[in-house]
This record gives structure tokens, C-alpha cells and sequence, in this order.
């Protein structure tokens, strides 16, 4: 693996190993109160990053050009909103950063579609 599918699979370890840390923090201590933004990090970082990564790998022509490149940047942006933001909006002190997370996710989603559908 190399170019842009290796840096979606070292987000998708980095995300993986983050929200194993996370989850046992949360069983030790018995809240799990932050278990939507741990999810969140699993779902996105974790699963969607490797998807990225296998099929960035499988199909080398749609990695090729800039596009890919912004899709990546979109990815670790919306983790970077959603990750605190979530817990933000679970705690009442603002849900600006999850919304803006939400939307830099499905404009990352929507830009993998239009990859996927041009190969």
C-alpha cells in the first residue's frame, strides 16, 4: 500500500487505536456518557479511513489527481470537528462544532461517490 491509501489505512490504525483507548477508559470508569463521539471516531476514523485505504489500493487509478488528496483533508476534518464536538453538544455547551463535523462528512461521503462513480 502506498501513497494516498497508506495515509487513509495510518488514519484508520491512528483512529482505531484512539477509540480502543477511549473505550477502555470509559469501561473503567463506568461512564459512558462520551459513547457516541467514541463511535463516531470508531465508524468514521476506524471502518470508512480502511474502506478508503483498500479501495484507494484496489483501484490505482482513482487515487491518481487531486481529488483523492481532498477527500483525505475532508476525512480528518470532519474527525477533528466531530471528535469534540460531539461530546461539546452531549454536555450542552454548543453543537456548532458536531453540525460543521456533520456536514465536512457527508461533503467528504459524497466526494468518495463522485470517485468511485467516475472509474
Amino acid at each position: 500500500m502506498k501513497g494516498i491509501a497508506q495515509w487513509f489505512m495510518l488514519a484508520a490504525v491512528a483512529s482505531a487505536l484512539g477509540g480502543m483507548a477511549w473505550g477502555i477508559q470509559m469501561s473503567a470508569s463506568g461512564d459512558h456518557l462520551l459513547s457516541p463521539a467514541h463511535g463516531h471516531l470508531n465508524l468514521i476514523g476506524w471502518v470508512s479511513c480502511s474502506i478508503f485505504a483498500i479501495y484507494y489500493s484496489l483501484v490505482p487509478a482513482a487515487a491518481e489527481g487531486g481529488l483523492p488528496r481532498v477527500h483525505f483533508a475532508l476525512v480528518i476534518a470532519a474527525l477533528l470537528l466531530l471528535i469534540p464536538g460531539i461530546p461539546m453538544a452531549i454536555r450542552g455547551t454548543s453543537e456548532a462544532l458536531a453540525q460543521a463535523g456533520s456536514m465536512v462528512a457527508l461533503a467528504s461521503m459524497l466526494l468518495f461517490g463522485w470517485i468511485v462513480l467516475r472509474r
